[in-house]
């Protein structure tokens, strides 16, 4: 049993439909009082459903069955509402621009605490806990990547892909910006497939650009230039053969 701190905000409406999607934010403010303080300003027309503090502290702010503010201008797999899809997750965290640092252990256990909470109530698939930054990667970065979102998936939430140093090597060289032809539309259509909201096909432009660096944040945070190395690509490949599987699975069951 999860002892919420009841911290309520005004900023919310209701929902259209159950929540199907998990998305996570860093706070991005300098202290989690402070976040906190703006997460409840009727001002500020800004929320989400919970706040977990780096200290373990869980707040709870917003009902689950009720449409918190917290997701913004975005598209993760086709839904360009995610406010009215998902519940939101706010991780107390300084962020890039306030000496963006790992997030402690305690403040790990009780998020993975809480997404063990909100998934035994609701049905959302591992293909939809997402970051901020997968359904807005033309103006978010977080929760960024110093975010532990292996330890996550190894607790069973999300998803994480790992390839052998064959199928990276089989993949071959970078794509990058400016880069044209077959690769970088097999990109497009992959990054696509996953969920980012650019269309399928095309060259590899500012827009594809856009949508590596935020998949790099998630799924290959040791790298985070914008360029598709065969380590990237083949991460996206096995995250959409988990992805397909899943969707196979879900529904059979």
């Amino acid at each position: 049993m999860i002892d919420f701190i009841d911290a309520p905000s005004p900023n919310f409406d209701a929902r259209r439909a159950p929540p199907d999607m998990l998305v996570l934010h860093y706070t991005g403010m300098q202290t989690g009082e402070a976040a906190l303080a703006r997460l409840r300003d009727p001002d500020a027309k800004v929320s989400a459903h919970y706040l977990v503090e780096e200290d373990g502290r869980i707040f709870q702010l917003v009902p689950e069955e009720r449409r918190a503010w917290h997701a913004g201008r975005g598209v993760w797999q086709g839904e360009d509402d995610c406010n009215a899809a998902s519940i939101g997750i706010e991780i107390v965290n300084p962020g890039h621009e306030f000496g963006y640092r790992a997030f402690p252990e305690a403040q790990v256990a009780a998020l993975i605490a809480l997404i063990d909470d909100i998934r035994s109530r609701w049905s959302i698939p591992d293909n939809r806990i997402i970051a901020h930054s997968d359904l807005a990667p033309d103006r978010k970065t977080d929760p960024g990547e110093l975010f532990p979102w292996k330890q996550l998936a190894e607790a069973g939430h999300g998803l994480w892909f790992e390839p052998a140093p064959e199928r990276i090597q089989a993949l071959g060289g970078l794509l990058q910006k400016g880069d044209q032809g077959i690769g970088a539309m097999v990109l497009r259509a992959g990054l696509h497939r996953l969920g980012y909201g650019l269309k399928p096909g095309g060259d590899y432009d500012a827009e594809t650009e856009t949508a590596v660096r935020a998949f790099q944040r998630h799924w290959r945070p040791t790298r985070v230039d914008a360029v598709a190395d065969g380590e990237t690509r083949a991460r996206l490949v096995g995250l959409l053969q988990l992805a397909s599987a899943e969707s196979v699975t879900g529904v059979l069951n």
